[in-house]
């Protein structure tokens, strides 16, 4: 995302939009080049940025748009790219957790002019600490290979061009170490079986819990049909942010961890200080406070998913 921000050339002034339920990393890349942060509501289904709140965000200094593909879903990105073509923005996906997933058969962080992937160790595929940059616009090619070799023409050197390589522009090591590329390179041989059984994993959860919760105004993850997803997380929407603390406390009263996600970024100290919110707050700060993700690894068993769903149902048949 730093060397994405550093290829559109972000500079003090620019703004960007992002949501403000996603990561701090979404907002440091862009932060760091001096722009100032727009946040936008998310869409309750998919708990990506909606789409729809984008015009009234956009302004004089906008240059990019950053959705964020959360567990591996997305917002209506073809509807995203006529906006910021039709504006002259830039978009950057924040495809972390998208390895693998598809909207109408096309990968996630290949819509936008740049995608970014997490290799870190919670993501489905992973070596620790790492991520990759997609890039679909021919223009930004010859400038990455420089960014990411310190900001020099090594590549050039390697491939024989030229004599020596020298100092272009300001860059920085972007590159995996020998190691961690690897070790990676293992997950991405095995990834078949890994986001298969991930997606295994996810289906049963919902096939456990559907019938039971969304009756009583417990809501699941629904992405739609357009979309194929590899079970990054799953997660419930409690109907207030008590019951999720009571829930939360019964899980682990039975040995079962579940976990919130993010804290509103727009809330926090320097959310405040380097960004604003456009339009209302309707979503984020709600889903934020009744958002329950339950256990989600290559070695759960549908064994384990059984007592973590049966404990989830005892808890709601006792209120």
């Amino acid at each position: 995302l730093e060397m994405a921000a550093l290829l559109i050339d972000i500079q003090v002034g620019d703004e960007v939009i992002v949501p403000s339920f996603t990561y701090v990393s979404t907002a440091n890349a862009f932060v760091l080049r001096g722009a100032r942060l727009v946040f936008v509501d998310i869409n309750p289904s998919t708990l990506c940025i909606d789409e729809a709140q984008l015009d009234a965000a956009i302004g004089l200094r906008t240059k990019a748009i950053v959705p964020v593909h959360y567990g591996g879903f997305s917002c209506n990105m073809e509807r995203v790219m006529d906006l910021a073509e039709s504006n002259g923005i830039w978009v950057i996906e924040d495809a972390a957790h998208g390895i693998g997933s598809s909207r109408f058969g096309k990968s996630l962080g290949s819509f936008g002019h740049l995608g970014a992937l997490s290799f870190h160790e919670t993501k489905n595929l992973h070596c620790g600490e790492g991520g990759a940059l997609l890039i679909r616009d021919e223009r930004l090619l010859e400038r990455a290979a420089i960014l990411k070799e310190k900001g020099t023409d090594r590549a050039n050197f390697l491939a024989g061009q030229i004599p020596a390589y020298t100092w272009q522009e300001p860059g920085s090591a972007f590159v995996l170490n020998e190691l961690s590329a690897a070790f990676l390179w293992g997950q991405f041989e095995s990834a078949d079986s890994v986001l298969s059984y991930r997606q295994l994993l996810w289906k049963h959860y919902l096939d456990m819990l559907k019938n039971q919760l969304e009756p009583l105004g417990v809501r699941l993850p629904n992405p739609g049909p357009e979309m194929e997803h590899t079970g990054h997380v799953f997660y419930l929407i409690c109907r207030s942010s008590s019951e999720r603390t009571a829930l939360q406390m019964h899980l682990r009263m039975h040995g079962i961890e579940a976990v919130s996600h993010y804290e509103p970024l727009h809330q926090s100290k320097a959310g405040a200080s380097w960004g604003r919110f456009s339009g209302e707050d309707k979503y984020t700060t709600r889903i934020a406070q009744t958002m329950l993700r339950l256990p989600m690894h290559f070695q759960l068993r549908l064994t384990d998913i059984d007592r973590i769903c049966q404990s989830i149902v005892d808890f709601y048949s006792q209120k």
